[in-house]
């Protein structure tokens, strides 16, 4: 039986435009169009300010050893760079590994050794003014003795010329200090771990900061919503600030307090470390500083009949030690920071009373930043 031939059929023609494909099914990796980005960012922000409250609220127990060590980074930030160039730009971890060797020996160790004798002098002071070896009253009667009457006249018309009462208010005003200083003289071996972490903490955060402080600098620049003219200018203020105001002030103190301790030493007024200390801590303060301490001491030699070391005193305090503070302060903070002496003195002042020690930096940096702001908005206007 013969096969019928098979018909040959046309092709069939193709049309014009292609057929759209098959929709997908929706599966995992499949991205539908956001419908709402205005909800999907506000949401973005409020998780990120969540999350960053929770972050600062859980650095808060070690906020004075992150100040500090970030501080210190700045201010010994370009002998680290020094370093590194000097060796070869290749080894960033050996340049800051020397500069916290350098920061211990020229700054940590003489303040621990200073701290030592304060704690020594002042546990010393309460156990002789407990003996009645040091007695405040005696002290404040002969100075009573020896003014003259028309001044003694003029503090009982003030109300303040009962003697009895007013001994009895500064005893135990002074006593309390006096206390208060031992104590923590005394409890320094209690606290000790805790000194010790936020120790550590500040020197390892430190070195980091040395070695890595470009990279995060550039990273934190990035993450900033600024443009890059505000971002200089605010970077630039913030570390200008922190600079002149730990490495001004703490100079300032540091040669204000020696200078005061030595002359206390020379005219052997007891506990010259003590004295030494507070007149650094008090020189903090600009324009009355150390001032508060050696005044009244010369006007004591003064009023006890010794003239000379009166006299010598008032000298030495108005022409030394006055003109450090006049000298080195503008020279170091004021000129840095571009900042009236009475803005540093009410911000030092409001900072301190808001946060303790910390506040001598933490109060003109605000007060930088506050009119670096405002100097912003002024000229974008």
């Amino acid at each position: 039986m013969s096969q019928q031939p098979r018909k040959h059929r046309p092709p069939r023609a193709q049309p014009l435009v292609p057929a759209s494909p098959p929709a997908p099914t929706p599966g995992p990796n499949t991205h539908e169009p956001d419908s709402h980005p205005a909800l999907r960012d506000r949401c973005f922000v409020l998780i990120l300010v969540a999350v960053s409250l929770a972050f600062a609220w859980i650095l808060l127990p070690l906020f004075g050893a992150l100040l500090w060590g970030t501080a210190m980074a700045l201010v010994f930030a370009p002998m680290n760079q020094a370093l590194h160039r000097r060796l070869g730009g290749q080894r960033p971890t050996l340049s800051a590994l020397i500069s916290v060797l350098v920061i211990l020996l020229l700054v940590i160790l003489p303040l621990i050794l200073v701290g030592l004798s304060l704690a020594q002098e002042a546990a010393s002071l309460y156990a002789r003014s407990k003996s009645g070896d040091f007695s405040f009253s005696t002290h404040l009667q002969q100075l009573y003795d020896a003014l003259p009457a028309w001044l003694t006249q003029l503090l009982d018309r003030l109300g303040v010329g009962n003697l009895s009462v007013l001994q009895q208010k500064l005893v135990a005003a002074l006593n309390q200090g006096s206390q208060f200083l031992a104590s923590k003289a005394l409890g320094l071996g209690q606290d000790t771990f805790d000194f010790l972490v936020s120790f550590v903490i500040s020197l390892y955060l430190m070195f980091f900061l040395l070695r890595d402080g470009e990279a995060l600098l550039a990273l934190l620049r990035r993450a900033l919503p600024l443009n890059d003219r505000h971002k200089g200018a605010l970077g630039e203020k913030f570390a200008t600030v922190i600079r002149a105001t730990v490495k001004g002030n703490i100079a300032v103190a540091a040669v204000q307090g020696a200078l005061g301790g030595l002359a206390f030493w020379f005219l052997d007024v007891h506990a010259p470390v003590l004295w030494a200390v507070l007149m650094a801590f008090l020189s903090l303060l600009p324009a009355v500083g150390a001032g508060l301490v050696w005044a009244p001491v010369a006007l004591y030699f003064l009023a006890t009949g010794e003239v000379a070391s009166g006299l010598a005193l008032i000298a030495y305090g108005v022409l030394v030690i006055g003109l450090v503070d006049n000298l080195l302060r503008p020279l170091l903070v004021g000129k840095d920071t571009k900042m009236p002496d009475y803005v540093v003195l009410i911000s030092t002042l409001g900072g301190m009373s808001v946060f303790g020690l910390n506040g001598f930096v933490i109060g003109p940096l605000i007060a930088a930043m506050f009119m670096a702001m405002w100097a912003i908005v002024a000229s974008e206007r």
